[in-house]
């Protein structure tokens, strides 16, 4: 069986991250987005330029026509009394391009056509009457008509009457595609001509920034403690600037929280193999205190007892600190305790009683009970108790009063602790974070976990350890250790 520690923390870091690792897309990258975008628009921009555009350019082809048969109609009014030879009418006709021509003038009409019976007519178009959908609609119609169409377009006159021709479509539908044509190379051309440009233009102001943050987070995932890869911000003053900013302060902020996860695992791991040895060397002592116990001597069946049970108290929280794999508490096993009693094995531990330069007083009234763990509450009172000895004996100064008080009170039905002494008290600097892991410590080689283990401990039971405001000099520390409810709310005592 392999006992050696272990670290689940980072045993499991690796494979969880390669499992939210985002994959690498694949497929068409911005610009080639824009640059289809940009031909899209551009292209239902012709269209909606066309349409109205092909249905003028027919209105406008068949009122060049009518114009022309207007012009006629002089020729005719001169001739009001004169027959026109056949070849003068065909001659005009075809400068027309009509199969016939009607003049309406008041009560005089003319009529010049190429044959002695009439067209039959397939549409009528009145140009006298604007109706900018039909005409639209009537363009796409005769540009997709499959056959050749008679129309019968209707015009005013400059002589204050009304020209009228009978005309074939078929020119017309040729004049319509030529110049669909040249509307298409033209809209061609425009698009390649502004798609270039935009995108030139976009791609250098938008997308190539927009590359370069994606590609930096890309290669900063892929080594996020190499500083090098920490993106340098271009001094933009758009929204990508402030991107880039923030993305360097989150990059930087990420690296710190990364080397502090790191060296919280190698510290686990390091306590996790202390505690392993420690484990070992504690169950030797408990042999030995073993056969101290047995010696006849009455100072050694004094101190016997409670040697044993500090060597029973370090060997269960080296088991389940290794047995957790960090230091995790396991919840409170709560008792009912004699407080006094325990704060009187508090002051043995702390080598209190008989101390040469620290007077300590236990103040708890005699008979006060505490629903607690009785381990978790020892190591409580331990940390606190050890934090203010150490302080008490930074200053050597045979003239200083050093004194460390503990009392207790019952209030509300709840246990409240205090622990008091008469040292240097607590910096302000160190108050935000005195019950933080690392952090709280004032005292040079400290390392901070004994005000965040009581704090752990206390809020374990449903309580707290809280830094109080003193009149006097020195630290005072308050711990609050409520009675258990049952469902209703009420207090119970076991």
């Amino acid at each position: 069986m392999d006992d050696r520690p272990r670290n689940p923390q980072t045993e499991t870091i690796a494979p969880q991250t390669a499992s939210k690792m985002p994959r690498a897309r694949r497929g068409r990258g911005l610009s080639w987005k824009l640059l289809i975008l940009t031909l899209l628009f551009i292209s239902v921009s012709a269209v909606l330029i066309y349409v109205p555009s092909i249905a003028n350019f027919r209105l406008t082809w068949l009122s060049d026509r009518l114009a022309m048969a207007d012009t006629a109609s002089v020729v005719l009014a001169a001739a009001d009394t004169v027959d026109i030879p056949r070849d003068i009418q065909d001659q005009l006709l075809a400068a027309v391009g009509a199969t016939a021509i009607a003049i309406r003038n008041g009560s005089v009409s003319r009529l010049i056509t190429t044959d002695d019976m009439p067209h039959e007519v397939d549409r009528t178009v009145d140009l006298r009457m604007m109706e900018p959908v039909a005409d639209i609609f009537d363009a796409f119609e005769t540009l997709l008509a499959p056959d050749e169409r008679m129309l019968r377009v209707i015009g005013n006159s400059r002589n204050s009457g009304s020209v009228e021709l009978v005309i074939t479509d078929t020119p017309l539908r040729d004049a319509m595609l030529s110049y669909s044509a040249r509307i298409l190379w033209l809209a061609v051309l425009i698009s390649v001509i502004l798609s270039g440009l935009l995108f030139l233009s976009v791609g250098r102001m938008f997308v190539q920034p927009m590359r370069r943050l994606s590609q930096n987070m890309v290669a900063f995932s892929e080594a996020p403690d190499d500083t090098s890869r920490v993106i340098t911000p271009s001094g933009r003053g758009d929204e990508i600037g402030v991107a880039e900013e923030h993305l360097a302060s989150m990059q930087h902020d990420l690296q710190t929280t990364l080397r502090e996860q790191r060296h919280l695992a190698d510290l686990g791991l390091a306590v996790s193999k202390i505690n392993h040895d420690l484990r070992n060397m504690l169950a030797s002592a408990q042999l030995f205190s073993d056969r101290l116990g047995s010696l006849p001597d009455p100072t050694v069946q004094r101190f016997a007892p409670k040697l044993i049970g500090a060597l029973d108290r370090a060997i269960s929280y080296c088991q389940n600190t290794l047995a957790y794999g960090r230091a995790r508490e396991a919840p409170p096993e709560r008792r009912l305790l004699a407080l006094d009693r325990l704060v009187d094995d508090v002051a043995d531990v702390l080598g209190l009683v008989g101390h040469p330069t620290i007077a300590f007083e236990n103040a708890v009234p005699e008979g006060l009970e505490v629903d607690a763990d009785p381990d978790q509450l020892f190591r409580i009172l331990v940390n606190l108790g050890r934090n203010a000895v150490q302080a008490l004996e930074s200053d050597p100064s045979p003239a200083i009063i050093r004194r460390l008080t503990i009392s207790a009170e019952r209030h509300n039905g709840d246990a409240v602790i205090r622990v008091d002494d008469t040292g240097p008290g607590v910096p302000e600097a160190a108050r935000a974070n005195l019950f933080r892991a690392f952090q709280g410590t004032v005292r040079p080689g400290g390392t901070g976990l004994g005000l965040a283990i009581a704090a752990e401990l206390a809020r374990a039971h449903g309580g707290s350890v809280t830094l109080i405001d003193k009149a006097g000099p020195g630290a005072g520390f308050r711990i609050v250790i409520p009675y258990r409810r049952d469902t209703n709310g009420r207090q119970r005592a076991g």
